[in-house]
């Protein structure tokens, strides 16, 4: 920790009131008020530091980039449509520099929606940090759900598939991701429900929509949808105090052969791993069933994001590799609720299929 000064003697410890001489180092390099960062000991910092780091966390989410805007979208930053930067955490009206794989680039974002004050909201709704999830059991544990949760995942689950069927009516050439964001996000409050992604780790909009080669959890912006692209939408609510997560890929307009062969695969990947899923089977064969469907089509796996169980947490344990000779860890019982998301890439082709189910 870093040591204060003379004046630093003045303030009380943020853990337990004693006088503070010490700082916490982080809020000295974002400079933030001294008050509530001064610690009397290393000992009271360690132990006051779960729930002292998330004012660093609404500290860069608050910070503005400054380069100024350019090109064909500076029309977009001065209607305060920015560009997303450092994971979510701040904005900018300059396209940002990346090593980028592909064609695709991202445009400005519009602002953040508003959810109604009478919706029942997660932990992070408020300032993009979930406090239970991290440190709940259920990262280690597969929770058996009881029959009033499996039922309340029903009615979650309904609802998440009717704004995943409102989004996919928008769907066609020349309409934003950011309309489909809309669609979704006004869709699932008219159902009484939050929009689960909507701020969680400070992710700006209420579902992720990734275009060809963003294999996942792409955010909804300006750009337009072209004919031949294809379109994963990622969905999910939170309703009764339970997550429901779906997703699917959709063509816009005329695709390419090898872009139908893609998203088909996925979805046979997605039906065959299905078709195996009861009790005493073990998750690590969710994987090989996916695995060994795709490299037959001549197709690959993505590796990076797999499936994950669901319930009161979004994301919780089980983890559900998508790959072959994967080490995932236990079997299925009777009560689980987990997703099944495979990610199939083809070769030389710069798109990616993900299809979702929840189990």
């Amino acid at each position: 920790m870093a040591g204060g000064s003379d004046a630093a003697e003045t303030l009380s410890c943020a853990r337990c009131s004693n006088p503070a001489s010490l700082q916490c180092p982080k809020c000295v390099e974002l400079k933030l008020p001294r008050e509530g960062a001064a610690f009397c000991t290393q000992d009271c910092f360690k132990a006051s530091w779960s729930s002292h780091k998330p004012v660093h966390l609404k500290a860069k989410l608050s910070s503005l980039g400054t380069d100024g805007a350019g090109g064909q979208n500076s029309d977009l930053a001065s209607e305060d449509w920015l560009y997303c930067l450092r994971k979510g955490q701040s904005r900018t009206p300059k396209l940002p520099p990346f090593n980028w794989t592909g064609s695709l680039r991202p445009y400005p974002i519009s602002v953040k929606r508003n959810v109604p004050a009478h919706i029942d909201k997660p932990d992070w709704a408020n300032d993009g940090v979930p406090k239970v999830e991290p440190n709940s059991d259920w990262q280690h544990r597969v929770e058996i759900k009881t029959p009033d949760q499996i039922e309340r995942m029903r009615e979650t689950c309904r609802i998440a598939r009717e704004v995943l069927d409102a989004a996919a009516r928008m769907i066609r050439p020349g309409v934003t991701t950011d309309e489909i964001d809309r669609v979704v996000h006004e869709a699932t409050v008219a159902a009484g429900a939050y929009p689960s992604p909507l701020n969680y780790h400070f992710f700006p909009k209420s579902c992720c929509t990734s275009v060809n080669e963003v294999i996942c959890h792409g955010i909804p912006d300006a750009r337009k949808l072209e004919d031949g692209d294809i379109i994963n939408v990622d969905v999910t609510v939170y309703y009764k105090g339970v997550h429901g997560d779906l997703n699917e890929t959709y063509f816009v307009g005329n695709v390419d052969e090898a872009s139908r062969k893609l998203v088909q695969c996925t979805y046979e990947c997605l039906d065959k791993a299905i078709s195996i899923v009861k009790p005493g089977v073990r998750f690590r064969d969710v994987g090989e069933v996916i695995n060994r469907h795709a490299s037959m089509s001549g197709l690959s796996v993505v590796k990076s994001y797999c499936g994950h169980g669901i319930g009161e947490l979004f994301h919780c344990a089980p983890n559900i590799p998508h790959y072959g000779r994967n080490k995932a860890v236990g079997v299925m019982k009777a009560g689980q609720t987990f997703t099944i998301e495979p990610m199939i890439n083809a070769f030389g082709v710069i798109k990616c299929g993900l299809m979702g189910g929840l189990l």
